[in-house]
Formats: C-alpha cells, structure tokens, sequence
C-alpha cells in the first residue's frame, strides 16, 4: 500500500511559534530555553515536512515535536526555582553578593512572545494567570510528563484522548497524571491575581515617580506590609516595608537615578530598569515585575540581567535626554 505524503510549507509552521514559545515556556521556566526548544521544534519539523502524511493536525504534529525536543532537554537537569523558593527571607545586612546560575532561576517572559494576539477577556486572564511566575514555579515541581499532560489539558484545554495520542499512552494514563499533577500544584497553594484596575494603574505611575526621583519614603509607602523583594541571580529575597527601605539606602543604593520605561511579563506590569552610566546616559540593570493585592504591591521580582532588554523590546542603552519610544 503506498502511502500518500500532503508536506508541510514553513510558513504553516511559522504561525504556531507564539503558542509554542509559551507552551515551551511553562514546560522549561526560561524564556531563552524556550527560544530554543521551539527553534529546534520547526528545525526538526522542516527535516520531515516533505514526509507529512496528514494523519494528524499540523498543530498536533508540531506539538508532540515540542513535548519531545522539551522531554530530552529536562533530563538530568535540575528544578528551576524562585528565591522565595529556596529559604525563608534574609535581613538585608545578610546580603553577600551571593549569586546562582541562570539555569536554577525561574526566568521572566515577555507577554507579547506567548499571549494570543486576540483573545477575549476570560481566555486573555486564563492565558495570564498560567504564565505567572509563582505556577510556573509550581509547574517545576512536576515530573516532566505530568507537566506537559496539565499544561495539556488544563491551560490549553486539549482532551485527554489528544494528550494520549499525542504522548503515545492512553487516556487512562493520562488522567492519572493529570490527577496526581493538580494534587501537587495544590499543595503548593498557588494565590491567583485579580486583573489591575484603574486604581492600580495609578499607582504604576506612582511607583514610577518614586522610583526615579528616588524618594524612598514614597517608595514604601506603595508597599504592603509583608510586600517581597527578589532579585535573581542574587539568592537574598526580603520581606516587608522596612527591609525595602533598608535596601534602598544600602546595596540597592546605586538605583539611584534610575529610569524606568515599562513592560509586561508573566502577566504582570513592570519595567526595565536603566542605572545611570556615569556619561548622562543610562545603561540597562533589570527588568522589574510587580504583584498587587488591592490598592498596594505585594512584591517587585527584579531579574538582573541586561540580555533580557531586548527580550522585552527596549533598547540596550539609553543617551542622555533620550525618549523612549523614539517619536515617529
């Protein structure tokens, strides 16, 4: 019997790299790990698109390549984490300049590169809450195929006979790992965010007059009591208003003069935070996610790392006097 072969042009490919950025981005905690899981993805797609056959859904076929370039590249690596994941909260004057590899830190995703373009509301705050930085985190806990059978079924709502299909086992199996999946994620006790409101989105513009002008009292007068700082690859994290302020006028000090030109991430606000370069320009440091619970913020995750700017679109320096967008 000969076998009929459709092939698959690259731009049919191509369309589906957002979704599976972020599909590869909850399965292995990095955005620059993702980049590359996806990259090998359509590599190995275009190796074979001549010998496409059809029996399955272009969608469905580029999945099961991304669930097993994702599978190989989590063997024998060790769970990314969160400071706060790590140990309880230190005092500031702990603070060594202690720092991890990129590679035990949950890392910080752009919501462009892994949000749908159009989305109602409820899909829109569904897709948000399951790129957040503490389920990712929670999604570290799981065994790989576990992993991929919740983000499966539960984020990207495929049924359980696809996932079977698609992980060569049966439906049986499949929601035995589904259910021993949400019983981790459970015991993690993972708090969903409300949407920002109006109320909160003054209190972003706040925060940025505080931040830049560098009035600390300002500052943690936006803060909840118990609001968290974490700054990976540092493996310090502290919590509460008066660490934040000790924090500011001690090693966090050379914040001072900064500017900050926002983003999104994880479904979060935030920004990317420029230290002055000593020239009048500003350099980048770190992109800044925020957490809100009710009329103040309850954390600011700050990544230092300046290879994320361009992640997230902003520029890698910025010249004296400069504005950001630059005027069409």
């Amino acid at each position: 019997m000969t076998t009929t072969t459709i092939g698959v042009r690259p731009e049919e490919m191509e369309q589906y790299r957002r979704e599976l950025t972020g599909y590869c981005y909850r399965m292995l905690g990095s955005a620059f790990e993702a980049d590359d899981a996806v990259q090998e993805t359509l590599v190995r797609a275009w190796r074979k698109a001549d010998g496409f056959e059809g029996r399955s859904a272009v969608r469905s076929w580029l999945y099961r390549i991304a669930t097993n370039v994702c599978l190989d590249m989590l063997r024998s690596r060790q769970r990314r984490a969160r400071p706060v994941d790590l140990g309880p909260a230190s005092a500031v004057e702990a603070f060594t300049d202690a720092t991890r590899p990129d590679y035990e830190w949950v890392g910080p995703v752009p919501d462009q590169r892994v949000l749908p373009a159009t989305a109602d509301p409820a899909d829109l705050a569904t897709a948000k809450e399951s790129i957040r930085l503490a389920f990712v985190a929670a999604l570290q806990h799981l065994p790989a195929r576990q992993r991929a059978v919740l983000i499966l079924r539960e984020v990207l709502a495929w049924q359980a006979s696809e996932v079977a299909e698609l992980l060569e086992t049966s439906v049986a199996s499949v929601n035995s790992a589904l259910q021993r999946a949400r019983a981790t994620l459970a015991a993690r006790d993972v708090e969903q965010t409300a949407p920002v409101t109006g109320d909160q989105q003054a209190l972003l513009a706040r925060y940025v007059t505080a931040f830049e002008s560098y009035d600390i009292d300002g500052l943690v007068a936006l803060l909840h009591e118990d609001a968290v700082l974490s700054m990976p690859p540092f493996e310090l994290w502290i919590q509460g208003r008066d660490e934040f302020a000790k924090w500011f006028v001690g090693p966090g000090s050379g914040c001072r003069g900064s500017r900050l030109l926002p983003v999104t991430g994880n479904g979060l606000h935030g920004f990317g935070s420029y230290r002055p370069d000593g020239r009048g320009g500003h350099d980048p440091w770190g992109i800044q996610l925020l957490e809100f619970r009710g009329d103040r913020i309850a954390a600011q995750h700050s990544f230092i790392d300046p290879a994320l700017f361009p992640e997230f679109g902003l520029p890698t320096h910025l010249a004296p006097g400069q504005v950001w967008p630059a005027p069409a």
